[in-house]
């Protein structure tokens, strides 16, 4: 136990981190599956070595931009979109292993997206629908309005009432 301790940090939170990074690196192969269908451009990456608190911390690789390494904090909507939806992705592929995940779920976002990459995030989901997953998304985006072919519609009326319509 005293070896065990020392190797993984000598800290009683050592083992934790630890096992939630080799779970994180695992979510983000996965993730940059995904990423690389929704946009070639980007990869996720968790660094070796890290300070004390930024142990969970990974960074968006620009494979456009000399593999230039970023924190995704630094990432545009646009961007920010496209990794979460890989993120989500990976995250039903890992936890799929155990459970199966039949849905997916995205409220907004798409409205950050430029035409090019919203079309490749419909194609992805439309993929996704032919794999036998259920894609709700709620959204404003007219765009994406148009590719959906089953939609339900909500009108806000007066004094708080909504009108639920079925296209």
């Amino acid at each position: 136990w005293k070896q065990l301790f020392y190797l993984t940090g000598n800290s009683k939170d050592a083992f934790n981190v630890y096992v939630q990074r080799i779970t994180l690196q695992n979510l983000l192969k996965l993730a940059n599956i995904h990423l690389s269908n929704l946009n070639k451009r980007y990869s996720l990456k968790m660094e070796s070595s890290y300070k004390k608190g930024e142990e969970l911390n990974f960074n968006l690789i620009d494979h456009y931009q000399t593999d230039q390494s970023r924190l995704v904090d630094t990432s545009s909507g646009g961007e920010k979109f496209i990794i979460s939806l890989a993120l989500a992705l990976g995250l039903s592929d890992l936890a799929s292993k155990n459970v199966k995940i039949d849905s997916l779920f995205i409220d907004e976002g798409f409205g950050t997206l430029d035409n090019k990459t919203l079309e490749t995030v419909i194609t992805t989901l439309e993929t996704l629908q032919s794999e036998g997953k259920v894609i709700g998304i709620i959204s404003h985006v007219e765009n994406l309005k148009e590719r959906i072919p089953a939609q339900i519609k909500i009108s806000k009326k007066s004094n708080g009432v909504s009108i639920v319509t079925i296209v």
